[in-house]
């Protein structure tokens, strides 16, 4: 079976999309890399390096420090799909950003996001 084409799509491509979406709703590039490192476990200087060398999605989550156990915490629908519902690791690995990306822009609060986490440590 082929590979999804967005896993091929370079990281450096979405993360400013995010940017932009949270942005225009008030949030911060700071906070949206806290939900980023969260979910992946990069600090700042991997998510910096992601970033600058151009990964794509399917690389950026294989090399992801430590998905955080918290994540199958992540419930709800994107796309039309339940995240909780994808069978494919790594799209739902893809979703699971997407949602918190969402949940973020509309504003919920940080520790609602990070599933009841404190908020991440100063990296």
């Amino acid at each position: 079976m082929p590979r999804h084409r967005i896993f091929a799509m370079p990281f450096a491509r979405i993360y400013p999309l995010y940017v932009e979406k949270v942005e225009r709703k008030g949030r911060t590039t700071a906070e949206l890399d806290e939900v980023i490192r969260w979910l992946t476990g990069y600090d700042e200087a991997g998510l910096a390096r992601a970033i600058d060398e151009g990964v794509d999605l399917e690389t950026f989550f294989a090399q992801a420090p430590a998905m955080n156990p918290n994540a199958s915490l992540i419930t709800g629908v994107i796309c039309g799909v339940r995240v909780e519902e994808i069978a494919d690791p790594l799209m739902q690995q893809v979703r699971w950003l997407d949602k918190l990306v969402d949940e973020l822009a509309r504003g919920k609060k940080m520790t609602s996001i990070l599933r009841g986490s404190q908020a991440a440590a100063a990296s």
